[in-house]
């Protein structure tokens, strides 16, 4: 991912007010983002646990900044593992958040919204790459797919997300 600035990032939020998106935390770490080895920037906010963040290139290569919301019910999962849609990497329960997206446009002001189980951190092209291992080790599957054939799978899997999010409103 090319390296972006606090105001493109700001400028890219498609679903929640411009307002919002002035006021939101970026990552303690911003300043020492691994650009280089990053798919999307995804951070959870510092103060606000429950609210997440997502910036990915757009269908027209510009950044689109998605605001979403770590629902209540999210915690105390039954299952002994999961796996990220975005990136399928397996974790145990604690690394797998349901993630929940207000649509762009009229019908997310309305409330409407949808949401896709991503890594807890949202450190999914870090986790594709080797970088990061989950905390608590599952067993994970064996693929024959190189990092640049994952990163290709994980940003069809997000643009396929990021669609659902603004598939009525006119945007990138």
């Amino acid at each position: 991912m090319d390296p972006l600035t606090d105001q493109q990032i700001r400028d890219s939020f498609v679903n929640c007010t411009k307002g919002e998106a002035k006021r939101l935390r970026l990552p303690t770490d911003f300043g020492e983002t691994p650009w280089q080895d990053l798919d999307f920037l995804g951070w959870i906010d510092p103060g606000a646990p429950q609210r997440a963040y997502l910036v990915a290139p757009g269908r027209d290569g510009s950044p689109l900044g998605l605001s979403l919301r770590v629902p209540a019910t999210a915690n105390g999962s039954a299952f002994k593992s999961s796996i990220c849609n975005i990136c399928l990497t397996g974790h145990a329960s604690s690394g797998v958040s349901l993630l929940v997206a207000p649509l762009a446009g009229p019908r997310g002001r309305e409330g409407s919204t949808v949401g896709s189980y991503f890594c807890a951190d949202l450190a999914c092209s870090l986790y594709i790459r080797g970088k990061r291992q989950p905390k608590l080790r599952t067993r994970q599957h064996e693929e024959s797919l190189t990092p640049d054939e994952k990163a290709a799978r994980l940003l069809g899997n997000l643009r396929a997300f990021t669609e659902k999010v603004t598939a009525d409103a006119a945007v990138g």
